[in-house]
């Protein structure tokens, strides 16, 4: 399936393409804070509707993860990483999908804390 996303303003629009059957939260210093719900996929399942350079990006602690967001409105719609496996991975905030029943969604909580 292909869901559409993007951030609030609208600067930041995408396709992402996969099934969407659980989320993951995180505990860590910025994902606690961000309250985002991800869903990774690999990264030529994210397609941008927008230019690449609209996002900005923010990286920490060991900078292995850039976390993408709209340096108009603040928010956080994906993150991409490269895998322990070598893939290029993305990290979708499902909450900024569009027709998403984010309640019906099974949630696994990651204990980025201790990574």
């Amino acid at each position: 399936m292909i869901y559409q996303g993007s951030c609030h303003c609208g600067k930041i629009k995408f396709e992402a393409e996969g099934d969407l059957t659980g989320a993951v939260t995180c505990n860590c210093s910025i994902c606690s804070r961000k309250g985002s719900l991800m869903w990774f996929i690999p990264r030529d399942k994210l397609h941008l509707l927008s230019s690449e350079e609209d996002a900005a990006t923010y990286t920490f602690n060991k900078h292995v993860i850039q976390h993408r967001f709209c340096p108009t409105c603040g928010m956080h719609p994906y993150g991409e990483k490269i895998d322990a496996k070598g893939d290029r991975v993305v990290a979708i905030n499902i909450r900024c999908l569009e027709n998403v029943d984010f309640a019906s969604l099974p949630v696994h909580h990651y204990d980025g804390r201790s990574v």
